[in-house]
């Protein structure tokens, strides 16, 4: 299934959810429409310029839903990485393989390329929080691309730890760049979390 058709899942499914918790009546959403939201034109962030490029690896759906917030409000592109080898559907059993991976060092294949990416000025790279950085799958992607030059935007879904070291390591992977404050959303509350997403693209000037 291609990001735009699970992204208008998961809208569709977390805004259900709101209105039958809330009583809302159809008129409030989590976000605006996908359809709309994808056919809009690739519009360049007012302070850093350039082609933007929105990247997320999301393994429950709620960075991904973050991804499409930044989507809706910037445009550009957007893209979801998928590993070659998914990882566990338990929680803990992903924990402690993150955990193992991040130690070892080890970076899990990618079954995404992104052939066009230094067409790319700025690009938003999401992740889960794992053990206080961002996942293992990009910090496969961050690695094995040239980024310099390039503005990155950090944001992360956590439950807890929030950013983390998570600039810092970016940073260390990439240094050729220009690496933005990131944005960290507790992953229960990223479906109210739209104009906290906005608000914060306003502050390091990606909106309007």
């Amino acid at each position: 299934m291609k990001i735009n058709d699970i992204l208008k899942l998961e809208l569709s499914r977390r805004d259900m959810l709101r209105r039958t918790a809330f009583g809302l009546t159809g008129a409030l959403m989590v976000g605006v429409s996908l359809p709309a939201l994808l056919a809009r034109p690739a519009r360049a962030a007012q302070a850093v310029g350039g082609k933007i490029l929105t990247v997320v690896y999301s393994r429950t759906g709620n960075t991904r839903l973050m991804a499409g917030y930044i989507h809706e409000l910037v445009g550009g592109d957007l893209v979801e990485l998928e590993t070659v080898n998914p990882y566990p559907e338990a929680y803990r059993a992903t924990t402690k393989q993150a955990k193992e991976e991040l130690e070892s060092g080890f970076k899990p294949p990618l079954k995404t390329k992104i052939e066009n990416l230094g067409a790319y000025d700025v690009i938003c790279v999401g992740s889960p929080c794992w053990w206080g950085t961002v996942a293992t799958p990009v910090i496969t992607f961050l690695s094995e691309n040239d980024f310099a030059g390039k503005t990155l935007v950090p944001f992360m879904t956590h439950e807890g730890s929030g950013l983390g070291r998570t600039e810092s390591h970016i940073r260390s992977l990439c240094p050729a760049s220009t690496v933005l404050e990131g944005l960290a959303i507790r992953g229960g509350r990223v479906g109210s979390a739209r104009d906290d997403v906005s608000t914060w693209l306003r502050e390091i000037g990606m909106g309007s």
